[in-house]
């Protein structure tokens, strides 16, 4: 308890490991009300930030110029800390495999920073058991310390959502845990300085880490069961949203949506799930399934896209195809794990050409990532095909009109198809405007009466 007292007083301080989506709007919030300090190992982001520049777009550039809290990728600077939060993402290799690579990097940096009486919580997403029989023994050997004697540790957690302005750090009820009774009093009352709904201490580390773990495979299952209906349906000839709608009146009916499922949480989280099951003895069936279902989303749009292009009459290969958002989903800078990226990949296989505009994106890191430069889209034209990847607000304002504009201008044909040139129509001419509304953004009727070869999940 004197360790909270201390950080409330101001005497003690907080750090925050790893300053991306969740540890950036961490750090901001916990300096309104105690000494924070915020570490990242990419010097080049802590200089953005050190310049009130939010690449993360969580925060934005004001609070980063106002707030209090010392960003700094010295990590000796957390040795004037003793309450310490592990926010660094958890990735998972190509073959599908937990990633474990930062969350041991981070845990090496505190333990040769950690001094005794401190407690450090992780926040990154781990399968049960990652904190205690993982980071605790890197962190005892880093620092010569003994956990549960001269440090305690406890896991609470992240519940960020990237991009939504309702559902903010403050807003969402806060899961924490500890090591001991102690621990998880001293850390259910540090979050509780700044989250406003409250926190839900749990049984134990595991059951908190266990309850992080199933909360976005849940999400990525139905998904899934969405994904697998959209594809019977096109098969049908029946519009899925249309199918929704109407059973979505029902009042237990889950309203859930096809689409694309990638980033770092939904597409990641379940294979850690499904590692460990299959570390002790099960083979997940469910999990895995859903997850091949959804990993397989951007093949398939890309797949139907080609097949609109035959019904237009395109020659597929040399097509110039419109690729309208890229990153892992709307009103997010973040393009780690994206799911567009397969549709790209899919497309240039057969030879087409891919334009990508997303005024979002954050795009150095688009580039580090995938080699790939998005243009403005004004310098959008003569295209064959546009595929609304990602429905950003900004795209939510474009007229199906100023759309139609985009595509490459056939010339019509007046030779009389007695002179051997047979007369192409006003009509099939627009016909060759194919659109690729992947969410759904467009109203499926007046893109039809627009001429629009049209086509959703």
């Amino acid at each position: 308890m004197k360790l909270y007292e201390s950080i409330e007083n101001r005497k003690e301080k907080i750090s925050v490991i790893g300053l991306g989506y969740v540890g950036l709007p961490l750090a901001i919030t916990f300096a309104n009300v105690c000494n924070v300090v915020g570490f990242d190992i990419s010097e080049e982001k802590v200089k953005k930030y050190q310049n009130g520049i939010d690449v993360t777009k969580e925060v934005g550039d004001q609070a980063l110029y106002e707030t209090t809290a010392l960003f700094t990728s010295d990590e000796k600077l957390l040795r004037d800390c003793k309450f310490h939060i592990v926010a660094v993402p958890t990735p998972i290799n190509p073959d599908k495999t937990p990633n474990l690579n930062p969350i041991i990097g981070a845990s090496k940096i505190v333990g040769r920073n950690l001094i005794k009486g401190s407690i450090v919580v992780f926040e990154s997403t781990v399968y049960p058991g990652v904190t205690e029989e993982i980071c605790v023994p890197i962190i005892e050997r880093e620092s010569g310390l003994k956990c549960g004697v001269d440090f305690k540790v406890g896991y609470s957690p992240e519940r960020i959502n990237p991009g939504d302005k309702v559902h903010r750090l403050e807003s969402i009820v806060k899961v924490v845990s500890g090591m001991d009774d102690e621990s998880l009093d001293v850390i259910a009352k540090v979050y509780e300085m700044i989250i406003k709904a409250g926190v839900f201490k749990a049984e134990s580390i595991k059951v908190a880490e266990a309850a992080k773990v199933i909360e976005n495979s849940q999400r990525d299952i139905n998904i899934a069961f969405m994904n697998e209906l959209s594809i019977i349906f096109n098969k049908m000839g029946i519009d899925t949203n249309a199918v929704l709608k109407a059973a979505s009146t029902k009042w237990n009916f889950l309203n859930f949506y096809p689409g694309l499922v990638g980033g770092h949480c939904i597409g990641v989280d379940p294979y850690y799930l499904t590692y460990k099951a299959e570390e002790i003895g099960y083979h997940s069936q469910i999990i895995l399934s859903g997850r091949k279902i959804n990993d397989d989303m951007g093949k398939y749009v890309a797949e139907n896209t080609v097949k609109n292009l035959i019904k237009a009459n395109k020659q597929i290969n040399g097509s110039k195809v419109g690729v309208f958002g890229i990153t892992f989903k709307e009103n997010c800078p973040d393009v780690r794990n994206s799911k567009v990226i397969s549709i790209i990949k899919e497309l240039e296989e057969y030879g087409i050409e891919v334009q990508v505009v997303d005024p979002v994106a954050d795009k150095d890191e688009l580039w580090k990532e995938y080699k790939i430069n998005p243009i403005s889209i004004g310098d959008i034209n003569d295209l064959d095909a546009i595929i609304i990847a990602v429905p950003h607000e900004e795209f939510k304002s474009l007229d199906l009109k100023l759309i139609k504009t985009m595509y490459r201008q056939r010339a019509e044909v007046n030779t009389d198809i007695r002179g051997g040139v047979a007369l192409l129509s006003k009509e099939s001419f627009e016909k060759d405007a194919v659109l690729i509304d992947v969410k759904g953004l467009f109203d499926r009727k007046k893109a039809e009466n627009m001429n629009y070869l049209y086509w959703r999940l």
